[in-house]
């Protein structure tokens, strides 16, 4: 279930997310010419020519690294549903921009119009297949000689969907954590998603309300990995939300338990019960360990294979909150192993 539009709106009206989405999922070299240091919100209104007002997801204003001073405005428009004349959308919204940057004398006398980077992050699960400029739209060959005399518009797609998890955890970035938490399939992967996500936040204190959204963010993973709306409560931040997850992690436990019980006494053994608690127990611990820490050392498999119950629910807990490995099983692995 990902994460709403108003969601998308609050994380990236936060300067810290649009830096880390330009470094890391832009173009090689844009980031280059930017003064992150003085980016600024923009505050605009449109109004389309029927009347209804229009008011951009989110954009922003940054200043260039280079001698002559040129702003950049950076639009993000935040989809949940492919849309195939998005580009003509996005011609919409600049011309609006410019007209309202003319209106408000923000030129000198015989200025130029400020750039324009209009970016589209796609959160929805079907695969964006649609044109991403308006030359793939308009009905004429490519050897027209009307073409001249065609809006030529275009924007930077990124769609979470196709990004792959190995790539995300190569970015030490809130944003990447964002596209990893949205695309998460499996609950055991969670947990060390938001403590990651909780670590990035105890070593940048402030950003309040960023870190309520990504509360919300988890909750809504959370939502979607049970197949259920998530539920209207008070915000948490996401530290508070971690608590959240780790009681519904120790559900999604017992169900996995449940299921090594019915496999152990569907082999018809006199100790299959036990046998198949022990397995599902095994299994989950295992599985939790490689997603965290990759390779698991046969040493360790050994142990987690011959552990009681009790032993089983101690390393579960560390993992929870574990670092390293050897926070895990401190008394087998050194730390850095």
């Amino acid at each position: 279930m990902q994460a709403s539009d108003s969601l998308y709106h609050r994380l990236f009206s936060d300067p810290v997310m649009i830096e880390q989405l330009v470094r890391g999922f832009l173009p090689a070299g844009i980031a280059a010419l930017l003064d992150f240091s003085r980016l600024e919100r923009v505050n605009a209104k449109f109004h389309a020519a029927r009347g209804d007002r229009r008011e951009g997801d989110v954009i922003w204003r940054v200043p260039t690294l280079a001698g002559e001073m040129v702003h950049i405005y950076l639009l993000l428009e935040f989809q949940s549903t492919p849309e195939r004349f998005m580009p003509v959308r996005v011609q919409v919204y600049s011309g609006l921009l410019w007209q309202q940057i003319i209106a408000g004398r923000a030129l000198a006398p015989g200025g130029r119009l400020p750039p324009l980077l209009p970016i589209v992050l796609y959160a929805g699960e079907a695969r964006w297949d649609c044109p991403a400029d308006t030359a793939d739209l308009v009905a004429l060959p490519e050897d027209s000689p009307l073409w001249p005399w065609q809006p030529q518009v275009r924007y930077h797609l990124i769609d979470e969907g196709r990004l792959r998890a190995e790539d995300l955890a190569r970015h030490d970035s809130l944003v990447a954590l964002l596209f990893r938490i949205e695309i998460c399939d499996r609950p055991e992967d969670l947990p060390g998603l938001v403590s990651q996500a909780a670590a990035w936040f105890a070593d940048h204190p402030g950003h309040a309300t960023l870190r309520l959204a990504f509360g919300d963010v988890v909750a809504h993973a959370v939502a979607g990995l049970v197949g259920a709306p998530p539920a209207a409560t008070v915000p948490m931040d996401i530290e508070e939300v971690q608590g959240m997850l780790a009681e519904r992690i120790k559900k999604w436990e017992r169900e996995l338990l449940a299921e090594g019980k019915a496999e152990g006494i569907a082999e018809g053994e006199a100790k299959g019960e036990a046998k198949g608690i022990a397995k599902g127990r095994a299994a989950l611990l295992k599985r939790q360990f490689t997603r965290r820490f990759g390779a698991l050392p046969a040493e360790v498999e050994r142990l987690i294979d011959t552990a009681t119950p009790d032993q089983h629910d101690t390393y579960m807990d560390r993992l929870m909150d574990a670092q390293t490995p050897s926070d895990v099983f401190p008394g087998l692995l050194r730390p850095g192993e």
